[in-house]
């Protein structure tokens, strides 16, 4: 009898629900055949079958919060039935030799079916390019089955080069919104999700939020000029450059606060976190290495995240890692807004509305020029509110002067 557990499928995830089984007791599946859906930090993942049998009990009904590590359910693999038949046999052959007319031959064991190692992720991008896994080769530890051992065997079977893109577990909410006759709405799913994020930030950090505003005139001229060479580039992919930049220079934006050791972990990596607005709820896809990229592969990236987030396709790996978060809500108005913080990051900022507003410029002319309005909510545990005068007054400076951009870009 194996037991199937519910097993760490997400960053610092510790708890999941149980949204819908796919299978019932009697029913015979196959190994790597999807069994359960749970809802983990804002995405649902099937858990796999991790070997071919029976269902013979289900542990946990629908709709059950458990933790790591509880059991779900039970699949008879037939091995301890052959276990006990051979033991029969093997009694009765000592107790009654006088029955026996022929010699008695040893029992056929069947053999155990094989046992695959392999992530969901990994499974899922077998199941979606046909390939059945357990014909991979296992290069991890203990045999285990990685994504580029399956990328591996896709190139080997002579498959075209788009087959070895990732196919990314599907972002899926546990059930839909539907209002009663009482006009309740269910309270699951990524929506209770994102309340138990934002409850545990706000409870845990003390936020400060830091408003300014940006003259967007010359970017907007500057991105207009590359319009017309042929170059589409959006004003957030110029936001997120001028971004590492000031992250790099102001670490203690980019950190992590490690109250158990006492320490604040200046990190080295910049990746990005959008906060994204679907119609399933809030989701953050992160935009990785940020600083390592031209403007045009940000703009790319960011773009194929949006798509994905839009049509549910996010996978955990996709909001994996983030730094530091934007919040691009001007599209949608409104001037101002204290967002809160992913925790554990220690800062996030959101861009508010852009309007057309008259200036008084250094020579007291007064023009008309693009003002945006924006908001940095920060961590005042390791951050002060001048630092946040410093970090916005910087940003400023780059986008307000577009061009020097080109001083840092890679």
């Amino acid at each position: 009898m194996v037991e199937v557990k519910f097993h760490d499928i997400g960053e610092g995830m510790t708890e999941g629900e149980v949204v819908n089984y796919l299978v019932k007791v009697g029913d015979r599946v196959k190994v790597d055949q999807p069994l359960v859906e749970m809802q983990t930090d804002k995405m649902v993942a099937e858990i796999p079958s991790p070997t071919s049998g029976i269902v013979k009990k289900i542990h946990v009904e629908e709709g059950t919060t458990i933790t790591i590590g509880s059991v779900l359910l039970e699949i008879d693999d037939g091995i301890a039935v052959v276990a006990e038949s051979s033991s029969e046999q093997e009694v009765a052959a000592v107790l009654a030799p006088e029955k026996r007319s022929k010699p008695v031959h040893p029992p056929i064991v069947k053999q155990a079916p094989k046992r695959i190692i392999a992530a969901p992720h990994t499974r899922r991008i077998a199941r979606e390019n046909d390939v059945d896994i357990e014909q991979v080769v296992g290069s991890g530890s203990a045999g285990r089955v990685t994504d580029e051992d399956i990328y591996r065997f896709i190139r080997d079977r002579g498959r075209k080069g788009e087959e070895e893109v990732a196919v990314e577990k599907e972002v899926r909410e546990a059930e839909e919104t539907k209002v009663s006759a009482a006009d309740t709405i269910p309270f699951i799913g990524i929506r209770k999700q994102i309340a138990m994020k934002m409850t545990a930030s706000l409870s845990t950090i003390p936020h400060v939020t830091h408003f300014d505003e940006v003259d967007l005139t010359n970017l907007l001229e500057y991105r207009g000029e590359l319009k017309e060479a042929g170059e589409h580039i959006s004003v957030v992919a110029f936001f997120l450059k001028a971004l590492t930049i000031t992250l790099k220079e102001f670490p203690l934006f980019n950190a992590r606060l490690e109250e158990e050791n006492n320490v604040i972990k200046l990190l080295k990596d910049y990746h990005i976190g959008m906060a994204t607005n679907t119609e399933k709820g809030l989701l953050v896809p992160v935009l990785r290495d940020v600083d390592k990229k031209s403007l045009k592969q940000v703009q790319d990236e960011m773009k194929a995240l949006s798509k994905k987030a839009q049509e549910q396709k996010l996978a955990a790996d996709d909001m994996k890692g983030g730094t530091f978060t934007i919040s691009n809500v001007g599209p949608l108005g409104g001037i101002a807004a204290t967002p809160i913080i992913n925790h554990p990051q220690t800062s996030i900022i959101a861009f508010h509305k852009t309007k057309k507003m008259p200036v008084v410029m250094g020579d007291d002319e007064i023009k008309i020029r693009s003002i945006m309005t924006m908001s940095l909510s920060f961590d005042h545990r390791i951050i002060d509110g001048a630092d946040s005068v410093m970090f916005t007054n910087r940003f400023i400076e780059l986008i307000e002067h577009p061009k020097k951009l080109l001083l840092y870009l890679h």
